[in-house]
This record gives C-alpha cells, sequence and structure tokens, in this order.
C-alpha cells in the first residue's frame, strides 16, 4: 500500500507540472491525493509494527521532525522555485524524491499484515466522502452567494444527513472502515480530536499568514516563506525533543502544555498584530508557536498509535491523517468564511467616501470578498483613489484576519482542555483479546 501510494503521487507529480490548463492541474492533485491517502497511513503503520513501545515515540518525534523540515523547506525552497524556476517546478521536485524513496523502502522495510481480514468499506466510503465534500462545498460557497442561498442551505443539511447516515453505517456495518467501537478508548477519541483542532491551527497560521505577509506586506513568496523559519525550524528542534519526553512521562503534559502555546499565540495574533507590526514582534511568536505545535503532534500521534496497538496500526494512522486532513479543510473553509465575510461587511461602507460610482464600489466589494483585490478592479481611479481602496481594503482585510485567528486559537484552547482531561499520563498499548470487542490497555 505504501508503494503503490508513493507510485501514484510522484507519477501524479509529474503529470501536474505538465498540465497545460487549470482543469488538467486539478484532475491531477486529485489524483495525487488519491496517492498520499494510500502513502501517509502506511509510514506510521510502518513505524509502529517496527519499533517496540517504549521506543515508539522517539520514532514518531524523528518522523515528525522530517515532516517539520518540509514545513521550513515548502515556503521558502517552494517560493523561491515559483519565481525562478516557475510553478510547474515545485511538482517536478517530487519525482526524485519519490523515485528515491521507492528504492530505499524496497530495500529496508519489512512487510508486515493484521492478523484480522478486512474487507473494504465501499458504503461508508462513498457517505463520508459525500458528507464531507457537501460540508466544505457550503461553507467555501456561502459567503459569495449567501447562507441563505437555497444550494448552500441544502449542501449544509445534506452533510449533516450524510454524516449521520455515515455514522450509523459505521455502527452496524461488519466491516466499518472506521470501527466506532476504538471512539470508546479515551487517549483514540482525544488524540484524533487534537489532531483535527492542530491542523486547524495550524492552517490557519500558514494560510492566513501567508496571505497577510503577502497581500498586505508586499512580501514575495520567498520572502514570505524566510519568516516562517523561526516557527518551521522550533517544530525541526522541538518534535523529537517531544517524543523522548512522551516515551518516559507520557503524552498528556507535552500535549497539553504544546496546546496552551500554540493558542494563545493565535490569540495574541488576533488581537495585536497590525498592517505595520515588526517582524522582530512577529518572529517570538512564532518561535513559542512551533515549539508548542511540535510538542503537540509527536506525543499525539504516539498516544493515538499505542491506543490501538500494532494490530490496527493501520487503523490509527489512518484515522490520525484523517483527522488532521479534514481538520485543515475545515480550518480553511470555516476560518475562511469568516475572514471574507467580515472584510466584505467592513470594505463595503470604508468605501464611502472616496468618490467612487456605485459600479465602482460594488467590483472592489466583490473582488474584495473573495479575499484579493484584483488589480483590473483599480482601473480608472486616481492615484488618490487608489491609495485609498487600499487603505480600506487593508483595515478591512486585518478586522475579518483578527476574527479568524481568535477562533483558531481558541479551537486550540478547547482541545488542551480535552487533553488534559482524557489523554493519560503513562502511555497505554491496546491489544486485541481473545473474545473482546475492542482493544485492552496495557500500561507501559
Amino acid at each position: 500500500m505504501f508503494l503503490t501510494g508513493l507510485t501514484i503521487f510522484t507519477l501524479a507529480s509529474l503529470g501536474c507540472g505538465v498540465s497545460g490548463s487549470t482543469g488538467t492541474l486539478i484532475v491531477f492533485r486529485a489524483i495525487q491525493g488519491i496517492g498520499a491517502a494510500l502513502l501517509l497511513p502506511g509510514t506510521l503503520s510502518i513505524i509502529t509494527v517496527t519499533f517496540p513501545p517504549h521506543e515508539r515515540a522517539k520514532a514518531i518525534g524523528l518522523w515528525a521532525g522530517f515532516s517539520g523540515l518540509a514545513l521550513a523547506l515548502g515556503p521558502t525552497v517552494g517560493g523561491a522555485m515559483v519565481e525562478h524556476l516557475g510553478w510547474q517546478s515545485i511538482f517536478f521536485l517530487n519525482v526524485p524524491i519519490g523515485l528515491i524513496a521507492f528504492l530505499v523502502a524496497t530495500r529496508t522495510v519489512k512487510e508486515s499484515v493484521s492478523e484480522e481480514e478486512r474487507q473494504l468499506d465501499i458504503p461508508g466510503l462513498a457517505l463520508g466522502t459525500a458528507a464531507l465534500f457537501s460540508l466544505t462545498y457550503g461553507l467555501i460557497e456561502a459567503n459569495q452567494k449567501g447562507w441563505g442561498d437555497p444550494l448552500i442551505v441544502s449542501t449544509l443539511v445534506g452533510g449533516a444527513v450524510l454524516i449521520a447516515a455515515f455514522l450509523y453505517w459505521e455502527l452496524h456495518s461488519p466491516h466499518a472502515m472506521m470501527p466506532l467501537r476504538f471512539f470508546r478508548i479515551a487517549a483514540f477519541s482525544t488524540g484524533n480530536l487534537v489532531a483535527f483542532a492542530v491542523s486547524v491551527g495550524m492552517f490557519a497560521t500558514f494560510f492566513f499568514l501567508s496571505l497577510y505577509m503577502q497581500l498586505i506586506r508586499g512580501y514575495t513568496p520567498f520572502q514570505a516563506g524566510i519568516r516562517f523559519l523561526p516557527l518551521t525550524l522550533m517544530i525541526i528542534v522541538t518534535a523529537p525533543l517531544a517524543g523522548k519526553y512522551a516515551s518516559r512521562h507520557g503524552s498528556r503534559a507535552p500535549m497539553t502544555y504544546g496546546l496552551l502555546l500554540s493558542g494563545a499565540g493565535l490569540i495574541f495574533f488576533g488581537t495585536q498584530l497590525k498592517v505595520d507590526t515588526s517582524f522582530l514582534l512577529i518572529a517570538p511568536v512564532f518561535i513559542i508557536m512551533g515549539h508548542g505545535m511540535a510538542a503537540v503532534m509527536t506525543p499525539m500521534t504516539a498516544a493515538v498509535m499505542n491506543s490501538v496497538g500494532p494490530q490496527r496500526a493501520g487503523l490509527g494512522s489512518a484515522m490520525t491523517n484523517t483527522s488532521r486532513e479534514v481538520g485543515g479543510v475545515f480550518g480553511i473553509a470555516l476560518l475562511g468564511t469568516i475572514l471574507t465575510t467580515k472584510l466584505k461587511s467592513s470594505l463595503t461602507p470604508a468605501l464611502a467616501g472616496l468618490g467612487l460610482t456605485g459600479a465602482q464600489q460594488n467590483a472592489i466589494a466583490v473582488a474584495g470578498g473573495h479575499g484579493t483585490l484584483d488589480p483590473s478592479v483599480l482601473r480608472g481611479l486616481s492615484p488618490a483613489q487608489v491609495g485609498g481602496v487600499m487603505h480600506a481594503y487593508s483595515q478591512s482585510f486585518m478586522e475579518g484576519f483578527h476574527v479568524a485567528l481568535l477562533v483558531g486559537g481558541l479551537v486550540l484552547l478547547l482541545a488542551a482542555v480535552f487533553a488534559n482531561r482524557y489523554i493519560p499520563g503513562r502511555d497505554t498499548v491496546h491489544v486485541m483479546a481473545p473474545g473482546e470487542a475492542a482493544p485492552v490497555p496495557v500500561e507501559v
């Protein structure tokens, strides 16, 4: 499964790079997603069955550290490549990496399978996918069409109905892809909740602060990526150390500590960040947030993987990755809707008094409602009017930006409460005992 996913992802990356249209690029990006869905759970499964429980958190710490390295290289190296080599280059870069990974994996990774045979849950897959699609589409398009639009209402209601149907099916299916009985394990359910929350916070940080740096501060992609280095470098440094700590003392303390730091950082940005805030003030908060995020990720992953044991390593890994991906999707969709809704409501009155015609005000408000200002809407305006529009846009963006980051920060703080309450102070490994419907906890 790992090698199949790696092959699909690598070939799809090549397809993205040679795409000649937006539609073709989107198709290959979707295929990339299929490859990643096969690939990513396998990484943690391999680690879980390769390392014993007392070394597992350390190994996961190194895994998270390399993920942090990718976060550091992505905005910086990727930004430079986009500027100087074109956007296609960031996809072509995956091809040699995929080839090397394939060769190394075939020589070093040993095969492992679960003792319990499982079957594909096609109805569950269809219901879950349709539910996520409906809810995501409704959240993203609500800002443009309006929350009362029949299409938006129907997709949101339909998404809720599909989630209920998915849970009902998973509860009664003998071959459920997401066995709900595992959610009776506190570490498993809370760990996945935290994975969801951390992704909401991380995507809020990287996505919205990237917009802030490029749209409001005027940085190039490379310049913006360089300014994220204090955060990403702290992830690289902290993740392995958090893994060692979790191996000795359990996951509760570092998870709670990290979520509090990350949430406080987002709340600070949501209340104190201005259009002209010095980077000397931003950098220390980035360092604190990077340290906090890394303090969460490794212990959280170790807690989930230990909660299901090596017999269900694939399930634990898949659920953790799914929680992360869903958190990222909903983080951008929900927080993006909050940002653009507030931006749009603030921008329209701010344009009054600039001497613009009704048509010009409407065009600028519509463009601003998408989160960016298309230069075409500024044509024909005097320099003074352009300056006034840009000032109004910047102030309106910051108002929406603050609300979105505050919501993201509150999500992380709420997750800290759950982690402190339900994650065990010492790690436990859950094993499938004969005659048991769910894994039995064994302290390590």
